[in-house]
């Protein structure tokens, strides 16, 4: 095989596997959580029912990761929620996010985000102020 055909072949097949790389590279990027990004959809879609230390419409949310559901001191809740036995883990928050009638049927938390990139950030962002203080 002459240089110069050797050199084209070897110049395809790199550019066809960068090519057939890249999606899956993007798509990974896409879902690496962001805590920052997380802080500020809990506080611009989540701070209008909870917060991160008070009790509000819904349970504050600091120390929710690792928290018995239906559990959180000064708060009532529903029949649903209290009757839940599951603890919350990152997994858990994200199947909540996605539709929580799946996870506790007959819950009252009507919302969710759509966005699997959005319950990720969220997600990211709960687990990162549930973490006990470093001394």
């Amino acid at each position: 095989m002459a240089p110069r055909t050797f050199i084209r072949r070897c110049a395809g097949l790199t550019a066809l596997a960068i090519s057939m790389a890249a999606p899956a590279l993007v798509q990974a990027q896409a879902l690496v959580p962001d805590v920052q990004r997380g802080q500020q959809l809990v506080e611009s879609r989540c701070f209008a029912c909870h917060s991160l230390d008070a009790n509000r419409a819904g349970p504050a949310l600091r120390g929710v990761v690792g928290r018995k559901a239906g559990k959180a001191e000064g708060y009532f809740f529903s029949e649903a929620m209290a009757a839940a036995t599951h603890t919350w883990t990152v997994a858990g928050l994200k199947a909540w996010l996605t539709n929580p009638e799946k996870v506790v049927p007959g819950q009252e938390m009507n919302y969710y985000l759509t966005e699997a990139r959005d319950r990720e950030d969220v997600v990211a962002y709960l687990a990162s102020v549930s973490k006990p203080a470093q001394k």
